[in-house]
């Protein structure tokens, strides 16, 4: 059963913008739960492949795919967006807004940076942007803000829960309050899946995270992550994939995913073919790989938050990227000499602790100690995903450097790698940063946080020194004005 299928609930309902708030309304549900009668509903589950005469897709570790390449291609782009709810949505949105405003010429044509990437990646919060952006394209700057930003989404989950239908579907064993989430999502996303995107915008590849439940290993909802277990990704809806990336644990409850693996013609060999290289990313991704295999002992793979396996979305990119043991196999699809730069955009939208507990000798409450432990203790990740991201990008440009101009490489002789972190605590302006900083990990913040983030996000890509090398290698031109570049550097009301 598609989960558009089912009628959803009322969206009115008391508002619960903050961590204490939901974990009261959680509470309530399940107290609700206690008194009532049980269901049999069961959500829309992942389809085998075979169905409808579907056929697997054939295994590519490349970091570009052939069918979304043009005969000349300067810039390879990519934006990761991390976790952070609809702080990290907002600041996100920025970023994209000033890559928009970032102008340049290809060819004798004019284009942004922005619609130069090829590959969007969101984990959580951040995967709510990236898909959006994948599925709307330039509507994320007109339709975004009211459809996500401005309305009372987390309220009107709460409300669709403590409804009599919702309390009615959790009490069934095979519905969670996280299929709430994706009857919310899919809403906004307009039922689309990830076939309809993949019709829709063929050059653009969109990556959402999820964490196996089990393993605390990367779930990625991309063709080769689904040929391992022979089901069919472009059955699945996008709200799906957003609502199990952004499960996060206790608060909302996982998605399952049915594995199918050994119902179709084996893609473990491609798959290993793919991650050639002896190196620990590889082997790691191998053995990621082969946990899915032996679908009688996994048949049902249990999905939570990405953010648990990476905040940032970004380290399956460069350990592929490591894996494959050669640059040059990561792009082999490319013609000669055609890749000029290589730009990964990485924003983080971590944020300071609301509360510090440890300034305190009194026992920490129960709404404490989750947030110290989802989105506290995760600072300390992101900071080792940060440092080994920066090492291997170093590796990968001398890999590079050693690379380009070679007859055969895809990379031209003055080929570059641009590694742009954008994060919260790197906003310059001071007073910014310190309300910024301190918004909390919610699906609804105020609209003048919603304004503020944007400018932040814009803000802190702009004076980024990798950023504005690259702009002076591109030698960017005044682009046409859009909504986001008409804004004053400190404007918070654009």
């Amino acid at each position: 059963m598609h989960p558009r299928s089912i009628p959803a609930g009322p969206f009115e309902g008391t508002p619960a913008t903050s961590l204490r708030g939901f974990v009261l309304a959680v509470c309530l549900g399940a107290a609700a739960l206690l008194v009532s009668g049980c269901s049999t509903v069961r959500p829309w589950i992942n389809a085998p492949l075979g169905a409808e005469g579907r056929q697997p897709v054939a295994i590519t570790r490349t970091a570009v795919h052939a069918d979304t390449l043009q005969s000349s291609h300067p810039i390879i782009g990519a934006v990761t967006l991390s976790g952070g709810g609809a702080r990290a949505a907002a600041f996100g949105l920025g970023v994209l807004q000033e890559l928009k405003a970032t102008g340049f010429e290809r060819q004798g044509r004019p284009t942004t940076l922005l619609d130069e990437v090829t590959l969007v990646s969101g984990v959580s919060g951040g995967s709510v942007l990236a898909t959006y952006y994948a599925a709307f394209g330039d509507e994320v700057f007109t339709r975004f803000e009211r459809e996500f930003l401005l309305v009372k989404f987390q309220s009107g989950l709460v409300s669709q829960i403590l409804a009599p239908s919702g309390l009615h579907r959790l009490t069934s064993p095979w519905w969670g309050r996280s299929d709430m989430l994706a009857l919310r999502l899919d809403d906004l996303f307009r039922g689309v899946t990830f076939g309809e995107l993949r019709a829709r915008r063929p050059s653009l590849r969109l990556l959402v995270t999820a964490t196996d439940l089990t393993t605390g290993a990367p779930f990625e909802f991309t063709p080769e992550q689904f040929a391992l277990i022979c089901s069919d990704l472009d059955s699945v809806p996008l709200s799906f994939a957003v609502a199990a990336s952004s499960a996060v644990p206790v608060l909302l409850s996982p998605m399952t995913v049915r594995n199918y693996a050994g119902t179709c013609p084996s893609t473990q060999p491609a798959a290993d073919a793919g991650m050639a290289g002896d190196n620990l990313s590889a082997r790691l991704l191998q053995r990621i790989a082969a946990s899915y295999q032996d679908a009688r002992e996994r048949p049902y793979l249990h999905l939570v938050d990405g953010g648990l396996a990476d905040n940032l979305g970004v380290r399956g990119l460069v350990d592929r990227a490591v894996a494959s043991g050669s640059l040059d196999e990561s792009f082999r699809a490319l013609p000669q000499g055609s890749v000029h730069h290589i730009v990964l955009v990485s924003v983080n939208s971590e944020r300071d602790l609301g509360d510090r507990i440890d300034r305190t000798d009194r026992v920490p409450g129960m709404g404490q100690v989750l947030n110290a432990l989802l989105f506290g203790a995760g600072s300390r990740f992101i900071q080792e995903t940060t440092a080994m991201v920066d090492d291997q990008a170093r590796q990968l440009r001398e890999k590079l450097h050693a690379a380009r101009g070679r007859p055969g490489s895809p990379f031209a002789a003055d080929a570059e790698l641009h590694v742009i972190n954008v994060s919260l605590r790197g906003v310059r302006d001071g007073a910014l940063r310190d309300k910024v900083v301190r918004v909390p990990t919610a699906f609804e913040i105020l609209p003048v946080h919603v304004h503020e983030l944007q400018a932040a996000g814009r803000l802190a890509l702009r004076d980024s020194p990798e950023f504005q090398r690259l702009r002076s290698s591109l030698g960017s031109w005044a682009a046409t004005e859009t909504a986001s570049s008409k804004c004053d550097r400190t404007a918070t009301d654009c």
